[in-house]
């Protein structure tokens, strides 16, 4: 074990001392994009049920063993900062139930990347976050999919909504804008808090408004997602509510006086919603409602996808590397990670290169090309997206990482 640890310093001594030697190598695929940003997923385990995550009759879960230990994935993340990468976001299945959690980022945060994100349910998560924030979590996205406690418990098959809520209040309190921030805390502070909530038409699609209504005086985006096929999910097109349609039912919200803002009702629509720049590597599009301190977005992979941008790549809790989410190729890492060969530091970063290198234009199918300005973003180009990325689907979303 003694003899296993000294040759994993000295493979990440040797990689530092390449690096420090040159400027850092990028991960460029074939169609000139740039990867920095790297998404792994902790865990295949989870507290909630969401029908569009996990299938109806559950999951196999990986052996323990095939699952990344804290140090492998220190390991991997070293590899892929010494390529470029700059941001990590860390997801599962649920990944406050990952032990050992407030280590793992104290450590991937001193390996000098900009941000450390995370991607939480909530549940557990009020009563962790001044730690994890204290150990180097910069950024948070909470999934919450409704206001309504009924409604949350048919949707996860689970209670706890009001953990979410709390969880989310925490959040808000932590965050470098809060107007009313944590009593008794002098620590570092969120750069960022998002709500990322899936609408599915004649489920929650109704609670727009409230949706909307939270980013009245808090530092929050809210961000809507469109209903995405994944294997086990039952996805129907017809449930989508494209980006389109939501920006549409938001400024006549505003326009119709909803939220009682002071809007003059002589404004035209338009103007009550603002657009927001947006970088070539936004996964959403964002608004502002004028006079609101937060905003809203939408992240429209299925009717006006961001493919052509696309700078993430993903690593599965058992150690495969995913270069796009729907994509059904894996290129597996663990092993690598685990060998005791002394070119396998320099095999896995050949592999890693290897499978950003093949990377596919959209939506993980061969062939597929970028979408243009004259696209369609309506419920056939839904349809026709959502067929095309259900024939290859090997992976419930649970086991990919959100």
């Amino acid at each position: 074990m003694i003899a296993r640890r000294a040759a994993i310093q000295a493979r990440i001594a040797s990689i530092d001392r390449d690096v420090a030697r040159g400027t850092i190598p990028t991960l460029i695929d074939s169609f000139g994009r740039k990867h920095d940003y790297l998404r792994i997923s902790l865990t295949e385990r989870c507290n909630l049920r969401c029908r569009y995550c996990m299938p109806e009759e559950g999951v196999p879960l990986s052996p323990s063993g095939n699952i990344l230990t804290n140090e492998e994935v220190v390991r991997l993340a070293r590899t892929f900062v010494h390529q470029g990468v700059n941001k990590i976001r860390l997801t599962g299945g649920e990944p406050t139930l990952r032990k050992g959690l407030p280590d793992l980022i104290r450590e991937l945060r001193g390996l000098g990347v900009q941000q450390i994100g995370m991607t939480s349910n909530g549940i557990a998560l009020w009563k962790k976050l001044p730690e994890l924030v204290h150990s180097g979590l910069t950024h948070l996205n909470l999934s919450l999919d409704t206001l309504d406690p009924h409604k949350f418990e048919r949707m996860t098959l689970r209670r706890g909504h009001d953990k979410v809520l709390k969880s989310l209040h925490t959040a808000l309190s932590l965050h470098a804008s809060s107007q009313a921030p944590m009593l008794n805390y002098s620590g570092p502070r969120l750069q960022s808090v998002k709500l990322n909530t899936v609408l599915i038409r004649n489920v929650n699609d109704s609670e727009i408004a409230r949706f909307l209504a939270l980013t009245r005086s808090n530092p929050l985006s809210v961000r809507f997602i469109e209903f995405m096929p994944f294997a086990g999910n039952q996805w129907d097109a017809n449930a989508v509510v494209t980006s389109s349609e939501l920006l549409q039912r938001a400024r006549d919200l505003v326009h119709g006086g909803w939220f009682d803002n002071d809007l003059p009702s002589s404004l035209p629509d338009s103007e009550g919603v603002v657009a927001l720049p947006r970088e070539p590597t936004d996964t959403a599009r964002t608004y502002r409602i004028r006079g609101f301190t937060g905003t809203f977005g939408f992240i429209s992979s299925m009717s006006d996808d961001f493919c052509a941008g696309c700078n993430r790549l993903r690593i599965t809790a058992d150690g495969n590397l995913k270069p796009c989410l729907f994509d059904q190729k894996e290129t597996p890492l663990r092993d690598l990670l685990r060998s005791q060969s002394p070119s396998a530091e320099q095999e896995l970063v050949a592999a890693i290169r290897q499978a950003v290198g093949g990377k596919f234009a959209k939506h993980g199918v061969p062939n597929s090309s970028f979408s243009s300005p004259e696209d369609g973003h309506d419920q056939r180009t839904v349809r026709d997206a959502g067929e095309k990325i259900g024939e290859r689907l090997a992976r419930p979303m649970i086991l990919i990482g959100g």
